[in-house]
């Protein structure tokens, strides 16, 4: 029989893991980005100041999360998720869009830059398993308001571009399809359409198609598109098995572009070698078990959805920086959840964790006999 103590037990679990990557992400983005500040802003501790700050918004956020009721959330979220949707529709307006490396992903408001896209992730997820919860006994028809909103999303999304972010929603998406019984041949035909249509978005762009390419084979530019995965390569190589030391990547002086954010996995690499490699993957792989773990007890499907589609997407977010790292992948300018320096993304990460510590605290717990 499985107790509230029992839960709070795995609660506290999964919350140490969270607090693990997170000082991780201290030690490695002042490792990282030590070189890059001190050539550009005369001070090492620049980036580190500014992620410390981040996450003390990010705390504030992750407060604000948990003592919100669930009510409370539920009624705000469609009005919230419209507010993030008028927000990443400003990315593309000059005055207030700001582009960093050819995307317009960001908004500038009074000096102050933030992605809204990081917002309306979440938002497309609380609005997704509120959704669900409300249709998931109802004919697959219902669910057409859902599919065009996704659409809408994904739309706004790729005209910033941001590629990687539609890829990762639409298989979070997908998963919470999958849990709310949602007609399996009605699924398939619907990922089989995306097929086609996401090839055509690649094929739409030139650049989407160099990035194939040199992912195939980063040595046919090796001074251009490709250098940027050589470097990472080289560093995950030089590590060897225990590593360099932390604080003596050599990546960092000026070779390895976007060290502190994007790439942040290859300096943990050459840092503490596979074996820290290990440890970091392990850790995601424990974050997600223990997610998912939480959101099987939960006896509200709102509540289970939300936490499943948190930590799902998270997980996928992690998945693809590591594989871009290591030249699994395309580059897809994702970074390493709760690690990667990135404020708007560790602030809203910790959101997450907020309304998902919410969730499980103010919900009731399924009576399994055995789990």
């Amino acid at each position: 029989m499985i107790t509230h103590a029992i839960i709070k037990r795995e609660l506290r679990l999964w919350l140490t893991i969270i607090a693990t990557l997170l000082i991780i992400g201290i030690m490695f983005i002042y490792s990282a980005s030590s070189v890059y500040c001190l050539e550009h802003y005369g001070d090492v501790h620049y980036a580190v100041k500014r992620h410390m700050l981040g996450m003390c918004i990010g705390f504030i956020g992750l407060f604000i999360g948990w003592i919100l009721p669930i009510k409370i959330i539920k009624r705000m979220t469609p009005y919230v998720f419209f507010a993030a949707i008028i927000l990443t529709v400003l990315t593309l307006v000059p005055y207030f869009g700001h582009r960093i490396h050819g995307s317009s992903r960001w908004i500038t408001i009074a000096r102050f830059t933030f992605q809204p896209s990081e917002l309306l992730k979440i938002m497309m997820i609380l609005y997704s398993a509120y959704f669900l919860e409300k249709n998931v006994k109802k004919p697959s028809k219902s669910y057409i308001p859902l599919f065009l909103v996704i659409g809408v999303v994904s739309l706004l999304l790729l005209k910033q571009p941001d590629f990687g972010m539609v890829a990762t929603l639409l298989a979070t998406v997908i998963v919470l399809l999958l849990c709310s019984n949602f007609p399996l041949h009605y699924l398939t035909c619907g990922v089989g359409m995306c097929i086609p249509v996401g090839i055509l978005l690649i094929m739409a762009q030139p650049y989407r198609i160099k990035r194939i390419l040199i992912f195939l084979n980063p040595w046919t530019d090796p001074r251009g598109a490709g250098f940027q995965i050589i470097q990472s390569l080289i560093a995950i190589g030089s590590g060897g098995l225990w590593g360099l030391g932390i604080g003596h990547s050599k990546q960092k002086f000026f070779y390895l572009p976007m060290q502190h954010t994007d790439f942040i996995f290859a300096i943990i690499a050459e840092e503490t070698g596979l074996i820290g490699c290990l440890v970091v993957i392990s850790l995601f792989i424990a974050f997600l078990y223990a997610g998912i773990r939480l959101a099987l007890k939960m006896s509200s499907l709102f509540a289970c959805y939300t936490i499943i589609g948190f930590t799902t997407i998270i997980t996928l977010q992690s998945i693809i920086n590591m594989a871009v790292s290591t030249g699994l992948v395309p580059t897809k300018g994702l970074g390493l959840p709760f690690i990667s320096y990135g404020n708007t993304a560790l602030v809203c990460a910790l959101c997450m964790v907020g309304v998902i510590i919410n969730m499980v605290q103010s919900n009731g717990i399924k009576e399994l006999q055995h789990y």
